[in-house]
């Protein structure tokens, strides 16, 4: 979005929205921690650094009680993330700040440590690959942490000499034997995950004199040595005593194929034993209960060209012993809610095991809900815990079992952290590290129904000013995915941005979204191009006979599987005057087998649906001005979708550049980005180019690009 005056003249902006530099510099909330004893709640907060190039974090105390403001704990020029209490209260968390012990060593991201009774972190662990995930016991003196160790390193100091030995010579080429080699921006390999206990170690120097606050050494301890790959991407729980970690695992398949198997760490020797492995099914560990006894387990049957996954809770009975390790799981395997309509999040366990916590997508929002463990034979009872048009993520339970803690956003505002009574659902905000950013503008819940008599709702942002005197411009959204829901605060599709511009922003969930049961995921199962474009345009329809809406200024945006619909509209329909595709599918048979998990996409469709749902056999329809977004480091959807896109509306489309080489279309190129656009100056440049491309076409001004495009 272009700069305003207010940048020059120094008069504050009506609201963030109204300047991308104000947009930017609203601190960004993720995560949360909560003490074994309740007492302590502690988030991390993003705060955009002075060059506004990108977002260092901290970590910052809440009050659970609601009364005291937030207290920042930790700052400094790496920030920090991560944060997980141990049992005893201390906080640890991950840093590639300098140790201040070491500081000519070179920094990465280390285990650090704030003692329970407070004073200044220092660096509980360094180690040259760095550690990532952190878990901790709830109730024993047990902390796990994930890091990545070379494939052919013996054990942790031959693991440092090899790493220094590859960036000392400037090696960076990668030897596959297997499948996947990268994932969304990440080459993957020589490094693999592991996973560590974090144990006592060896005094160097015992007995040598020190203060009383010296601590002992600790040493990780490889629980997973022969792991492989098996630990890309997995998901880990570790029991409440710390003797066991339950987490997913990649299991090799022939053809390049694989799926999720679930598997127990014993922590004590460090074997690993299969719990859960079914042809045509991924398993994934939920929380375990408080007695130990039990464990969620979610299930992701396979996909089939025919058939949509479906999503299942089960408990698994961890008293059985052997007898969980059949390969369909034997009788400890109870489902769990099957017969509720909605693809479940498991969350956290209420203290006495009667139930459980989850969020799920629900009709425009992500609300917490409550299930009941029931007895032997007894039927598991849903009940929705928070009540507002909201969506809920990181929930945490106090220890009596009265509240619990969650982040909660929508479209109103972004994440903040809250407190939900578990009695009566009503949920507190509590105090924050800042303010909700204000907007100007009113968000209304829209739906129609399809010619099939099948319900597509979705939202509405509109100006303050739309009205039938002044009609607002319209933009339709189209929402990745496709397996997702319009439905929190989003950084990348902002659209009170839009509409502080004078734009009404749609944002339909057709058919594919979640959140509207089943069936509304299975008709457009396979089918990208019918139901789902026709749930779009049938919407649209909708809010074009409003008023208050121009409907002869509309475009349509859309990223990742939005940016394929975009192109599949694009080749449909001449209605819109502009379109702009992200990180967009175009040719189908291409994509499949180079996406970076080719081996999912496939089962998806058949060749012949692709062909009959790939957008770029309709390129010589296309009448209309595209703007084309990519990033070279996208491997999800790669940098060959928006090549060939390019050339192909340069050279088959009906805006088919000229004798002089001039066309209507115009390509936006990150060559350091990926999927999403992350790097603050980059989103500036995003906006900004949106914003140039709609108004030249929709508003039939000439709004310059931003500066640091030097055009």
């Amino acid at each position: 979005m272009a700069s305003t005056d207010t940048q020059t003249t120094g008069e504050q902006p009506e609201t963030p929205f109204h300047d991308l530099d104000h947009y930017l510099a609203i601190p960004r909330v993720g995560g949360l921690a909560l003490s074994p004893d309740g007492s302590r709640l502690v988030t991390t907060v993003g705060i955009l650094n002075d060059k506004g190039t990108e977002y260092r974090t901290a970590l910052w105390e809440l009050d659970p009680e609601g009364k005291r403001q937030a207290r920042r704990i930790t700052r400094s020029a790496k920030g920090e993330a991560g944060a997980v209490f141990a049992a005893d209260g201390s906080l640890y968390f991950t840093s590639a700040r300098p140790d201040p012990e070491s500081p000519e060593a070179d920094p990465v991201n280390a285990l650090w440590v704030l003692p329970a009774d407070g004073g200044e972190a220092r660096v509980a662990l360094s180690r040259a690959g760095g550690v990532s995930g952190l878990l901790a016991a709830r109730n024993a003196d047990a902390l796990f942490v994930s890091a990545s160790v070379l494939a052919g390193s013996t054990d942790e100091d031959n693991d440092g000499e090899r790493r220094k030995a590859r960036k000392e010579n400037k090696v960076a080429a990668i030897l596959h034997s297997g499948y996947p080699v990268r994932y969304w921006d990440a080459d993957l390999g020589p490094e693999q995950p592991r996973l560590f206990a974090v144990e006592p170690g060896a005094d160097p120097e015992p007995g040598k004199p020190a203060t009383v606050d010296a601590a002992a050494p600790v040493k990780l301890r490889n629980l997973t040595p022969d792991a492989g790959n098996g630990l890309r991407e997995a998901e880990t729980v570790v029991s409440p005593d710390g003797k066991t970690l339950y987490s997913s695992f990649a299991k090799p398949l022939a053809g390049a194929d694989s799926r999720t198997v679930l598997v127990a760490i014993d922590v004590a020797s460090g074997t690993r034993r299969v719990l859960l492995d079914s042809e045509g099914m991924n398993y994934y560990p939920g929380p375990v209960s408080p007695d130990g006894r039990t464990l969620v387990v979610l299930t992701e049957s396979e996909t089939t060209p025919q058939q949509a996954p479906q999503v299942k809770l089960h408990l698994l009975d961890l008293s059985a012993g052997e007898a969980a390790g059949r390969p369909d799981g034997g009788a400890a395997l109870t489902p769990l809610a099957h017969d509720w309509d909605r693809w479940p999040h498991p969350a956290a366990w209420l203290p006495d095991g009667s139930a459980l916590l989850v969020t799920a997508d629900e009709d425009g929002a992500s609300p917490v809900f409550r299930i009941s463990v029931p007895a032997a034979g007894g039927n598991a009872e849903v009940v929705r815990m928070t009540a507002d048009a909201a969506a809920y993520t990181d929930v945490v339970v106090a220890p009596d079992g009265g509240r619990a803690y969650a982040l909660r956003s929508s479209y109103e505002f972004p994440p903040e952290a809250v407190s939900i009574d578990l009695a009566s659902g009503e949920t507190t905000r509590l105090p924050a590290p800042a303010e909700r950013p204000a907007f100007r503008g009113r968000l209304e819940r829209v739906e129609t129904t399809s010619a099939g008599g099948d319900r597509v709702p979705g939202y509405l942002a509109l100006p303050e000013d739309a009205s039938a005197a002044n009609p607002a411009p319209l933009l339709l959204w189209i929402h990745g995915g496709p397996l997702g829901s319009w439905n929190a605060w989003t950084w990348r599709w902002n659209p009170w941005l839009l509409v502080a511009r004078g734009y009404a922003v749609l944002l339909p969930d057709p058919a594919l979204s979640t959140g509207y049961g089943q069936d509304h995921i299975q008709r457009g199962w396979g089918e990208w191009g019918k139901a789902p474009f026709q749930d779009l345009m049938d919407l649209t329809d909708a809010a074009e006979r409003r008023p208050d809406i121009d409907e002869t200024r509309t475009a349509a945006m859309g990223g990742s599987f939005g940016g394929y619909m975009a192109n599949w509209v694009a080749g449909h329909t001449d209605r819109f005057k502009a379109i702009v595709t992200h990180a967009s599918l175009w040719a189908l048979d291409q994509f499949g087998p180079t996406t970076d998990a080719a081996q999912y996409w496939l089962k998806e469709m058949t060749a012949e649906m692709a062909a009959e749902n790939s957008p770029h056999l309709h390129v010589q329809n296309i009448r209309t001005p595209m703007l084309v977004i990519h990033g070279d480091k996208d491997y999800r959807v790669p940098i060959g979708e928006g090549l060939r896109l390019w050339y192909e509306l340069l050279s088959k489309s009906q805006l088919a550049a000229d004798e002089n080489g001039e066309t209507e279309h115009r390509f936006l190129y990150f060559p350091d980005e990926n999927h999403w656009i992350l790097q603050p100056q980059h989103a500036k440049v995003w906006y900004g180019v949106v914003e140039h491309f709609l108004a030249r076409n929709l508003l039939d001004k000439d709004l310059p690009v931003p500066d640091g495009l030097g055009l």
